[in-house]
This record gives C-alpha cells, sequence and structure tokens, in this order.
C-alpha cells in the first residue's frame, strides 16, 4: 500500500502590517507630545541660624548651580564665563552700583564659580553683596 502524504500548507503569521501599525503610533504620540524646555536650577542652599534681609524691590540675584550653571534674576546665562557674566549684570544693573547683589549658590557648587561671580561684582563696583543660605534647622 502506497499511501499519499498530504501536503499541508505551512502556517505562518505575516508580522509585517502589525509592525507598521506600530510604527504608525509610534510616529503619532512623537508628533503629538509636547515639550517643554525648563530652565529652572536645583540648587541645595547651604544652612545659617540667621535671620533672612529684607528683600529690596530692585536687586541683582545670581544663582549658581551645582554643576556651576549662573543665572541672573531667573535668566540662565548661556556659558559660566566671567564676561558673560560681567555684560549679563551690567545690562541689568544699568549702571547703578548700590543695586543689592545677591549670590545664591547650590551647597555643592565648587568655591571657583562663588568667587567668580564675587569678583564680578567687585569688579563693577557693587557695595551691598550677600550670599544666601538656608536656615538651619531647630534642634
Amino acid at each position: 500500500m502506497n499511501f499519499k502524504r498530504q501536503t499541508g500548507e505551512e502556517v505562518s503569521v505575516d508580522l509585517t502590517p502589525l509592525i507598521d501599525v506600530v510604527f504608525l503610533l509610534l510616529i503619532f504620540f512623537m508628533v503629538s507630545t509636547t515639550f517643554t524646555k525648563e530652565s529652572h536650577l536645583e540648587i541645595d542652599l547651604p544652612q545659617s541660624s540667621s535671620e533672612p534681609a529684607k528683600a529690596s524691590v530692585k536687586e541683582i540675584e545670581v544663582i549658581i548651580s551645582a554643576k556651576g550653571e549662573f543665572s541672573i534674576n531667573e535668566r540662565a546665562l548661556v556659558n559660566n564665563q566671567e564676561e558673560t557674566l560681567k555684560k549679563a549684570v551690567q545690562k541689568l544693573s544699568g549702571g547703578d552700583t548700590k543695586v543689592p547683589f545677591i549670590i545664591t549658590a547650590d551647597a555643592k557648587t565648587s568655591h571657583e564659580y562663588v568667587v567668580r561671580v564675587m569678583d564680578v561684582a567687585g569688579q563693577l563696583g557693587f557695595v551691598q553683596l550677600s550670599i544666601t543660605t538656608q536656615r538651619s534647622k531647630s534642634k
């Protein structure tokens, strides 16, 4: 007896349409997502036991992040070079060196950046220089 084997079709699943749909969904979500760039610097202030000074109406506040990035009155600078800082401070102060100059630096900021800001303030002739600290917690 000679039986013929039936040749069955090979069962396969075509994944091409599934991959196309996944790529279309990926493209849809990439295009419909809005990206916002926040320019806030996160800083961790050192602590002090003294009372905070009263804020002035007009002041120049230089914020230094832990990485050494500068921000003046909540506007980030393009770099942390001395000339860039000097030009930005001169523009904001308008030549008035009696404006309070406040340095707010992260506790992990390199000493080099704080000294650079203090040096720029001294070169421009600011007389009201203060450094922001965080009040230490009472025990």
